[in-house]
């Protein structure tokens, strides 16, 4: 069984919390019973989160050397040059080495649900977004890499693994496509 989540903003992406005070996570949805998270999405990112029963499935979704492309919306705080897109596309050096290629495109704003909390509006600093696709999946990487060119990240939203996207899930809500 395969499921798409669109998992919303603070909420973990692992069934249980042993933190005090406990943080929102999994549990809370209403997913199949024996499932478990195909990768990972932090805390503060949004979006789909895939999540299955079969072992060697979840394997091939999350393990980078499948390289399954993964594509996220990302509000930056800047404007974004050709320059700056062209060093995403390149890879840019991380502190644990250099990311692969990326695809990189500027964005016209999306229509999204609203975020709980909104991203912090400030009339002086522009803002932008931008679609990026990666195959690889390190810790923190979008974000990384964003700040890496100069545009530190505001909103981060998935919304593909390879094949599977989240268009028609509203935060908190999932359906199965496997």
């Amino acid at each position: 069984m395969l499921i798409a989540f669109n998992k919303p903003y603070g909420v973990l992406s692992q069934f249980t919390d042993r933190s005090v005070p406990p943080r929102p996570t999994l549990a809370t949805f209403g997913l199949p019973p024996g499932v478990y998270a195909a990768g990972r999405l932090d805390a503060d990112s949004e979006g789909l989160l895939l999540l299955t029963d079969d072992g060697p499935l979840a394997h091939r979704l999350s393990d980078p050397r499948h390289k399954q492309p993964k594509t996220y919306w990302v509000q930056v705080e800047g404007s974004p040059t050709d320059d700056m897109l062209a060093r995403l596309r390149a890879g840019v050096m991380l502190n644990d080495g250099p990311t692969l290629p990326a695809e990189a495109t500027l964005l016209p704003p999306p229509a999204l649900w609203p975020r709980d909390p909104p991203v912090r509006f400030r009339k002086t600093v522009p803002d932008a977004w931008i679609a990026l696709t990666i195959t690889e999946g390190r810790n923190r990487q979008v974000r990384r890499m964003t700040a890496a060119v100069g545009l530190p990240t505001l909103r981060l939203v998935r919304v593909a693994v390879g094949p599977h996207r989240i268009e028609g899930l509203a935060p908190g809500t999932w359906r199965k496509i496997g």
